[in-house]
């Protein structure tokens, strides 16, 4: 089947600025050049794409349901042509992540980077915050802390506020935060986490009772199948959120660290190492 590309392209550019125009001027072309295009591509179809308006396009029902049909193909298309044109030898990346930023937040934005960054070769090694960047030749590693670890350059990605995460069968019974003493306390082994938290909450802190874990996911598991309360950072648990398997209680929270990225000091920036870092700062950045 023929596919009238020039056509498709105008169509699309067309649907975007909902002005002819400004299409042709992306395109480099005619207004009338994107017209006719518009034009044939409507009598191939057999269908308006558009409504022509006194100042402007419309987009009709088959016009809208095309649109994001073709701004995929063509963002595809362009990132399979960047791939191919990035001639760069592959190069590998080891990077530590601790568990819990790993599942929360950068496996979910996995995809995008190989598909901007494919002459890196990423090799992802989880733990529990604690990492020997020279010892397990890592080339960066993800912790969470305050940033101040010797020998260690460190680059802020996002705060990591705590906050009480629970089933939602516990959190009924949680109307303030001395209603905490009556429950188990799920901790990590950061001792300090709870106290800061009622602290924060201008609460006495009850006698800490209730398992420890030595990772923050399956802390939050088990908080999920009801075990306690668990105290974590809530921005890596914003799906188990959406999905109703954890609650947050109170709104309070308290700020005991970052997560970082970091690398040795001896160590040299590599363009894997400079993509990946690039790509890490902008996508963790907050919204302008």
């Amino acid at each position: 089947m023929h596919l009238p590309l020039n056509a498709l392209r105008a169509f699309e550019a067309a649907a975007r600025h909902l002005n002819l125009t400004r299409a042709a001027e992306e395109l480099h072309v005619t207004q009338t050049a994107v017209s006719q295009h518009i034009r044939n591509l409507e009598e191939r179809v057999g269908k308006p794409l558009f409504r022509r308006l006194p100042r402007g396009l419309a987009l009709t029902d088959e016009g809208r349901q095309l649109v994001p049909v073709l701004s995929d193909s063509f963002a595809r298309i362009g990132q399979a042509l960047q791939r191919l044109a990035d001639t760069r030898p592959r190069e590998v990346l080891t990077v530590g992540v601790v568990g819990t930023f790993a599942v929360g937040w950068l496996l979910p934005r996995l995809r995008a980077f190989h598909e901007s960054h494919p002459f890196v070769d990423l090799r992802l090694l989880t733990h529990n915050n604690r990492v020997d960047l020279a010892g397990e030749g890592l080339d960066c590693a993800i912790r969470f802390g305050d940033g101040a670890w010797h020998g260690t350059d460190a680059e802020r990605l996002m705060p990591a506020p705590l906050a009480p995460l629970c089933a939602p069968e516990v959190a009924v019974r949680l109307h303030e935060p001395a209603d905490l003493g009556a429950e188990a306390l799920l901790r990590s082994y950061r001792t300090d986490e709870w106290p800061a938290w009622f602290a924060a909450a201008h609460a006495p802190c009850p006698v800490l009772r209730g398992a420890v874990f030595d990772s923050s996911l399956p802390l939050a598991e088990a908080a999920a199948q009801g075990a306690g309360v668990a105290l974590l950072p809530v921005r890596m648990f914003e799906r188990e959120l959406r999905q109703g398997r954890l609650v947050q209680p109170f709104a309070c929270t308290a700020a005991l660290g970052d997560y970082w990225l970091c690398r040795l000091k001896s160590r040299a920036l590599t363009d894997a190492l400079q993509a990946f870092r690039d790509w890490l700062l902008r996508e963790s950045a907050p919204p302008q």
